[in-house]
């Protein structure tokens, strides 16, 4: 048979507040959470045993890692059903690591939602799995926009978003999300508010999150001075609506009115070690 296929998309926080702080040490999160029409893939077949490989652009940077999250994902998930975990998943990697776009959770959600399908398992199975495994794999594994609250287990439909175009940014730095918590400093914000019913077209949409923000940004700035190049980089592209890091860094994004818009910026921008990628945000 031939082997079965999911995508682990890139995704983008398209704000992000930090509202509080839990009495275990876990931040409270705001964030309207969408997905890029680009990630990692994920494939299976049938083996004696459970392996993964992991080959494409950036697999060099996951060769220290014995266990990583989807074989984390695989055997916990595994664990819940009662069957031993089975299968050669190979992961082509295709989005930076440690980036703030949600490679690693995105790549364990899609290893929940591939195995369940593998193994003929309840869906329900893998929902309860996910907050164990990241605050940003619940999001993932549902995989479309959602307002995400809690320390992201928290998920509820995002307002309509329009037609949008996105180029993501990486100077090619990897920043630790503890350290960028860390070095977050000065009061909580409130959660952002934006309407119900959504936007009728991306301007509108980008005034909207203006007036919201990435609470992470400046730490992050801090620790890797060259989201700051990348930031300004966005600002200076032609028709760019809105510029923001992503997470807790180090991919930026500027938004557009088209994904045509995006891929042509992305074209422009043209930095030795930076990767850069510019198409749609996917808006269901």
């Amino acid at each position: 048979m031939p082997p079965l296929v999911e995508y682990a998309r890139a995704k983008i926080n398209l704000h992000l507040h930090v509202v509080g702080r839990r009495g275990d040490g876990y931040h409270l999160l705001d964030s309207l959470v969408a997905f890029a029409a680009i990630g990692d893939e994920l494939s299976v077949s049938p083996a004696s045993r459970l392996t993964l490989t992991v080959k494409g652009p950036f697999a060099s940077s996951l060769e220290s890692e014995a266990d990583n999250l989807v074989l984390r994902a695989a055997r916990a998930l595994a664990a819940r059903a009662g069957i031993e975990p089975l299968g050669a998943l190979v992961l082509e990697k295709n989005l930076p690591v440690a980036s703030g776009i949600g490679g690693g959770s995105a790549d364990a959600a899609a290893a929940l939602r591939l195995l369940g399908r593998f193994w003929n398992l309840d869906p329900g199975l893998q929902a309860g799995l996910a907050d164990g495994l990241g605050a940003d794999v619940p999001v993932c594994l549902a995989g479309r926009p959602a307002t995400m609250s809690g320390i992201g287990d928290i998920l509820a439909p995002a307002p309509q978003l329009p037609e949008l175009g996105i180029v993501l940014v990486n100077p090619g730095v990897a920043v630790s999300t503890p350290d960028v918590f860390r070095a977050r400093a000065g009061p909580f914000s409130a959660p952002a508010r934006f309407p119900d019913q959504g936007w009728a077209d991306a301007e509108s949409c980008a005034a909207a999150l203006r007036a919201a923000g990435n609470d992470l940004e400046a730490p992050a700035r801090r620790l890797a001075p060259a989201i700051g190049d990348v930031l300004g980089v966005l600002s200076d592209t032609r028709g760019c609506l809105l510029v923001r890091m992503s997470g807790s860094g180090a991919t930026c994004f500027g938004l557009f009115a088209d994904p045509e818009a995006a891929r042509f910026a992305a074209g422009t921008i043209i930095r030795d070690g930076w990767w850069v990628w510019g198409g749609s945000l996917e808006t269901a």
